[in-house]
């Protein structure tokens, strides 16, 4: 895969495509699709996406997300980017969360109160699957 020259897409599949990590100057874009409003600012240092003012899923330094789904039981989406990067995502507080990084389960998290969990990867060009599991 490769980078998103348009910031975000909604891919025929009905999940998300967002993120470019290789620019250097910032970019932001809202985005409508199915009565949500998106907000992506992306750029080498962060990529940050955001739903109807939620925050959704962000990485430091920048990275390509692709095919991101969310449901009421998992998230799902796979990424590149350059090197370690921290993944964050707000989910529903107070939970546990099993992260699975290319099928290999990484271990559990559990939310704190704002619903927000984070966790590290070294990522590279090669696409990189993420299943994330509620309990």
């Amino acid at each position: 895969m490769s980078v998103i020259k348009e910031a975000i897409v909604l891919n025929d599949d009905n999940t998300l495509s967002f993120g470019n990590y290789r620019l250097v100057d910032k970019q932001k874009v809202e985005f409508e699709a199915n009565g949500n409003l998106y907000k992506v600012r992306t750029h080498k240092d962060v990529t940050r996406l955001s739903k109807n003012t939620q925050l959704l899923l962000e990485t430091v330094p920048g990275a390509t997300v692709h095919h991101l789904k969310v449901t009421d039981k998992e998230v799902t989406f796979s990424i590149e980017g350059s090197g370690g990067t921290q993944v964050t995502l707000e989910l529903e507080n107070d939970s546990h969360y099993t992260i699975y990084i290319d099928d290999v389960s990484i271990g559990n998290i559990a939310t704190n109160f704002a619903g927000k969990i984070s966790f590290g990867m070294e990522l590279s060009d090669k696409e990189q699957s993420v299943k994330i599991e509620k309990h």
